[in-house]
């Protein structure tokens, strides 16, 4: 990656850098652009201050660039100018330099950031045509759990297959391993990454007229969306809300085992597949004790939290008992699984 891209992914998210920056050389410039390109399609799309056809256009013109059909230049000043972060701004100005970085990459590599763009930015188009209409007057729901389950797939699901497919390349290629259980594994990791956003996110994203849980579950409990807003409907809420917990709880399980596939000797590809993994699981932790419908409660992990959990696992990473230790006990992770096995059966 060139200093501008470095940049870029410093000041786009935080978060995300510092596991960046703990992944080996070998595939950090793959993933940085594809989590940069992705980052510019959310922009774009999260972009309210624009009409939805503006936004959609864009999208569209993005993605053919990415997947190499067109070579025509784009400008996306119009929607730098509207960006209240300068890191987003900045993102969308420099587009054609981060686009310019994908002919960098080997043919199997590209061949592979394209695919994983294309599900994204699909998504994101999507997303749009769904919500459309949406606000804190006009809530739209997702209405089945499979809905809800293509979304997290859309969004995290299918870096969670890329990621793999990047490591299993370019680090371990003859390292014998059950194939379609590592993928599974890595896809449902990213599943439950998004999971646990939406499950933290609901409050903000109700009162932009966005509900993820399923319109056909609620109305089981005698609820609608927009009865949502009101807090005081979080008890009665509460029981689908936990079922949706425990389904992230068993995905990111999923990832932990993912995490404990790899080869004992890729360090750097374990500690960053363990950060998300531990951050989620604390935030779980805190979405059980509070009034999760509370808009003024939002949950959120410190940044003491954070390095906390990350000097943990670095300390743990030599030593394989410790290490597998870090996440679950035994128990726990057999009664999340347990909790899960219905909702998976529906989502089947």
């Amino acid at each position: 990656m060139d200093g501008t891209t470095n940049d870029l992914l410093r000041a786009t998210s935080r978060s995300f850098y510092l596991t960046l920056r703990v992944l080996p050389r070998a595939i950090r410039p793959q993933i940085g652009l594809a989590y940069l390109l992705a980052r510019t399609s959310d922009t774009i799309a999260d972009t309210e201050i624009l009409p939805v056809d503006q936004r959609l256009e864009a999208l569209r013109a993005l993605r053919q660039r990415i997947l190499g059909r067109t070579s025509a230049p784009l400008n996306f000043g119009e929607l730098a100018k509207r960006q209240g972060s300068p890191a987003e701004r900045e993102l969308l100005e420099k587009v054609e330099d981060t686009l310019a970085q994908l002919q960098t990459l080997p043919l199997p590599d590209l061949q592979q950031v394209r695919g994983v763009l294309a599900v994204i930015t699909g998504g994101h188009e999507l997303d749009l045509l769904r919500f459309a209409r949406a606000s804190a007057q006009n809530i739209i729901a997702l209405q089945t759990p499979p809905e809800l389950d293509d979304y997290t797939y859309r969004v995290a699901g299918c870096v969670g297959g890329f990621w793999t497919k990047m490591c299993r390349a370019h680090l371990f290629p003859n390292t014998p391993l059950d194939e379609p259980q590592f993928m599974a594994d890595g896809i449902r990791y990213g599943k439950g990454l998004q999971l646990v956003n939406i499950l933290r996110d609901l409050p903000a994203d109700l009162r932009n007229g966005r509900c993820h849980l399923p319109a056909t579950e609620l109305a089981a409990l005698g609820l609608a969306p927009a009865d949502l807003l009101d807090a005081a409907n979080e008890p009665k809420m509460r029981p689908l809300y936990n079922c949706w917990m425990d389904a992230a709880e068993a995905h990111l399980a999923a990832g932990w085992n993912y995490t404990n596939t790899l080869p004992f000797r890729q360090f750097r590809v374990r500690l960053a597949c363990a950060w998300p993994i531990l951050i989620g699981m604390k935030t779980i932790e805190k979405l059980r004790a509070a009034n999760v419908l509370d808009a003024n409660q939002r949950v959120k992990i410190s940044r003491g939290e954070v390095k906390w959990q990350m000097l943990r696992s670095v300390a743990a990473c030599p030593f394989p008992g410790i290490w597998r230790r870090l996440v679950f006990s035994s128990a726990g992770v057999g009664q999340s699984t347990r909790k899960a096995v219905a909702r998976e059966v529906i989502l089947k």
